[in-house]
């Protein structure tokens, strides 16, 4: 299996992990304020990343590669804190699609800046997946938009972007240890604003189990997209990631019994239709 399939692979791996990640640290956040749940799932993460290097046996970076790693888990932290706030005030319609779209447009713009432009089929499944972002996660439209409703989104979008690029720019032989870096960064910022705002609160016993997995998953995610940007080229590894909304819909038909609307069936073939562009 060639370098660039495997890549391919690890960003729709990735996409699976975050989608899995996020509806349960959705759910958890609908009863549990946001800074805990992201605290306590960041916590989860790095012990299993540590647990991960420990078993691999990656040796230790760079310090570049540490702060680097820093700098994206401190983004990537404002950027979950503001999807799980979005998403546990009920504005899944406008802050899911628009917080994947801005997600993948960010990196795309950064990669045809230090990579050049990929190759015209792989442009087209860009333009279908974002598409199909559109499609999966915005089951409700713009009803009822107002422009306020664009600040968690754009905050989200922005920080996973920037994380994006961050875990892009490490060594390729570092890939679980920048994580480590990022989680840790994210982990003290996300302790000072529980301290600061007097947020912290005991955890509903009932949600410790999704808290557990949204941490588990998000740091898989981590994980898989980093070794498919080791491997590839960045905008197609965060295009592919982009796709998360696609399990995060799937797990709410399955396990919560919502209904996939035929704007989201549609959405799901488009975004099939992207990744063989960008395969082949």
């Amino acid at each position: 299996m060639g370098a660039e399939l495997t890549a391919v692979l690890f960003g729709l791996a990735a996409a699976a992990s975050w989608g899995t990640g996020d509806f349960s640290g959705g759910v958890a956040t609908k009863r549990n304020h946001v800074y805990v749940v992201v605290l306590l799932s960041h916590i989860v993460g790095l012990a299993g990343l540590l647990a991960l290097i420990g078993l691999f046996g990656e040796p230790f970076p760079t310090m570049r590669d540490l702060w680097i790693g820093a700098l994206g888990g401190i983004a990537g932290a404002v950027g979950i804190a503001a999807l799980y706030t979005g998403l546990s005030q009920g504005q899944m319609g406008v802050v899911a699609p628009l917080t994947a779209v801005i997600t993948g447009i960010v990196p795309v713009l950064f990669g045809v800046f230090i990579e050049g432009l990929p190759q015209l089929h792989q442009m087209a499944g860009f333009g279908v997946a974002l598409f199909a972002i559109w499609l999966i996660s915005g089951d409700n439209g713009l009803t009822g938009f107002r422009w306020g409703d664009l600040k968690l989104p754009m905050a989200a979008g922005l920080g996973f972007g920037l994380f994006f690029i961050a875990i892009d720019q490490v060594s390729d032989n570092a890939i679980l240890w920048p994580l480590v870096g990022a989680r840790a960064a994210s982990i003290i910022m996300m302790f000072l604003l529980v301290m600061s705002a007097r947020r912290w609160e005991r955890p509903v016993r009932t949600q410790l189990g999704r808290m557990v997995l949204a941490g588990i998953f998000d740091a898989g995610g981590n994980a898989f997209f980093a070794l498919a940007t080791s491997l590839g080229r960045l905008d197609i590894a965060a295009i592919l990631s982009s796709l998360y909304p696609a399990m995060t819909i799937l797990l709410a038909r399955f396990i919560l019994d919502e209904q996939i609307t035929r704007r989201q069936w549609v959405g799901i073939a488009a975004a099939l239709t992207a990744v063989v562009l960008i395969v082949i």
